[in-house]
């Protein structure tokens, strides 16, 4: 077994040295986070209506 086995698959990401960035730099990053999050919250409607769609099927 490898040691690379061992490491966990999927990391988060470090945070951002939000000292380093600019205040227009910050309303980007934000822009960009609020962005990634509804993406994130439309594929999450996605998946439920696929989920109900195939329970309405396979429930009687």
């Amino acid at each position: 077994m490898d040691i690379e086995d061992l490491e966990p698959q999927h990391q988060k990401p470090k945070p951002k040295n939000l000292d380093e960035m600019s205040i227009e730099a910050l309303g980007d990053y934000i822009a960009d986070l609020e962005s990634e999050i509804a993406r994130a919250r439309d594929a999450i409607a996605a998946k439920r209506a696929a989920q109900n769609n195939a329970d309405s099927v396979f429930k009687k």
